[in-house]
């Protein structure tokens, strides 16, 4: 496979490809996890968003997450009928559900982060805890250059630079 000190001839090497690989190895190991626990992605997504961000109108959690509008309602009904979220209804300007997770949703969502972990840690298992963190920071910078929208269609291949298309010259 990969050696990243010797450098490859493969374009499939580059490090772009590379993360897209482990993304996806990622995305298989937490779906076993989720499988193994009778959750689908779009379970935990939604538990973690209420979590996070506090109750919710049903209509305003299926937009944030820009699901498919059946996926997310048959994942919420799921999350309620096992009592992993509780459902009141209010009426300020209208009718509306609001959704709240429960303890057993909190408790669900801790032992998935547990699962995370776990899979993380066999990942990983070739890394010492300086690489670990080493790549955690390394990641964590590329996610801030993804979400600037850096190495977009704008980008001139290799400097970075914008394309006089974009608005700026090239030097």
């Amino acid at each position: 496979m990969y050696d990243g000190r010797k450098g490859s001839s493969s374009p499939f090497e580059q490090t772009v490809y590379l993360l897209a690989e482990a993304g996806r190895a990622v995305d298989r190991l937490l779906a076993e996890r989720l499988e193994y626990r009778g959750l689908t992605p779009a379970h935990q997504a939604l538990l973690s968003t209420l979590a996070t961000l506090g109750p919710h109108g049903r209509r305003d959690l299926v937009e944030r997450l820009a699901m498919p509008g059946a996926d997310a309602h048959r994942a919420l009904d799921d999350l309620l009928s096992r009592g992993l979220l509780q459902s009141m209804v209010v009426h300020i300007g209208g009718r509306q559900e609001l959704l709240a997770i429960t303890d057993p949703g909190r408790a669900t969502l801790d032992l998935l982060h547990t699962d995370a972990s776990a899979a993380q840690d066999g990942l990983l298992a070739a890394l010492t805890r300086g690489q670990r963190v080493e790549l955690n920071s390394l990641l964590r910078r590329v996610c801030a250059a993804a979400a600037r929208g850096a190495g977009g269609l704008g980008e001139a291949a290799g400097d970075g630079s914008r394309t006089p298309a974009s608005g700026t010259r090239s030097a």
